[in-house]
């Protein structure tokens, strides 16, 4: 099938919601709806007592709608910068054009940004966050992990709006050809860059099971096997849940262009998911060592 003819840019009937450079975009709003709706989630959690044993939440309300603004400046910052390192500068021409325009940079909304890179700018912001209102990094990760396939599933349902980061291409029945007026209009050299072929739509792949998936799998760590109850097994569960579907997902994503070859055909996005699932394994075999703490426990006298 045709790739439909969707703008990037959002509207309201025929105007668009642009101001001068700068529109707004379906990838502002996947950002807006992750983290709203991830704050709420985060918010639901500490209000849930059974899932805590009879225990206090790791976070109060207040240090949740705090903590938002901190992982908002991680996704930003470590997407970004994320981006630039894992990307941009192991690609000649990229590399080429950021030490003719270093200030572009910071022009966030031409797009250009990391996964792992915004992971590792949240990761930073819990430990950070952690460590001003003294609570147990671990833990506190615990209560944010199970929010992040919520940010996930919006952002590559916004990758496949803008028609971007598309598969390998593929002779099966859900191949789609990325190529339409608003494709090329949109491109500087009004060209399709995904080509004529129908191709993988491995931005929905990665919505199903990066996301939604992964958000059932927790959820049931967390309602199901009382997972909150044991330190560092949610943050666990998503590093091996993200790792794994990411790792297998990029044999139908087509490789970035112009990134070197790396050995026994990795990609950058394997090269990167792979740590992830060492230390989710080994987080995990942590995890279950240590007994769950049931409600009876919980309410002993100390």
């Amino acid at each position: 099938m045709i790739f439909p003819n969707i703008d990037p840019v959002v509207h309201i009937g025929p105007w668009a919601l642009q101001f001068g450079p700068l529109a707004l975009r379906w990838y502002a709003l996947a950002y807006v709806a992750g983290i709203l709706l991830g704050w709420r989630y985060a918010l639901r959690l500490t209000r849930t007592s059974s899932v805590w044993g009879g225990r206090a939440p790791t976070a109060t309300g207040l240090q949740i709608d705090d903590l938002v603004l901190w992982i908002t400046l991680g996704i930003i910052a470590g997407g970004r910068l994320g981006y630039i390192l894992f990307y941009m500068l192991m690609n000649d021409d990229q590399r080429a054009w950021l030490a003719a325009h270093p200030m572009d940079v910071f022009k966030i909304w031409e797009g250009g940004m990391s996964f792992h890179g915004g992971f590792l700018g949240v990761c930073a912001a819990i430990v950070l966050f952690a460590r001003q209102q003294k609570i147990d990094m671990l833990k506190l990760g615990d209560l944010i992990a199970p929010v992040a396939p919520i940010g996930i599933f919006f952002g590559r349902i916004a990758n496949f709006i803008n028609g971007e980061l598309w598969g390998r291409v593929t002779d099966g029945p859900f191949g789609i050809i990325f190529c339409n007026e608003t494709i090329q209009a949109n491109h500087p050299q009004r060209i399709c860059p995904a080509g004529p072929l129908p191709r993988h739509p491995s931005q929905l792949y990665e919505a199903a099971l990066e996301g939604l998936l992964l958000f059932l799998i927790m959820a049931f760590a967390i309602y199901k096997l009382k997972w909150l109850r044991r330190r560092g097994a949610l943050v666990a569960t998503f590093l091996l849940g993200y790792g794994l579907a990411r790792l297998s997902l990029e044999n139908v994503r087509n490789p970035d262009v112009g990134m070197p070859d790396f050995p026994l055909g990795l990609t950058m996005g394997m090269m990167l998911s792979i740590p992830m699932i060492l230390a989710g394994g080994w987080l995990l075999w942590k995890a279950l060592k240590e007994p769950i703490q049931n409600d009876a426990e919980a309410h002993e006298p100390a």
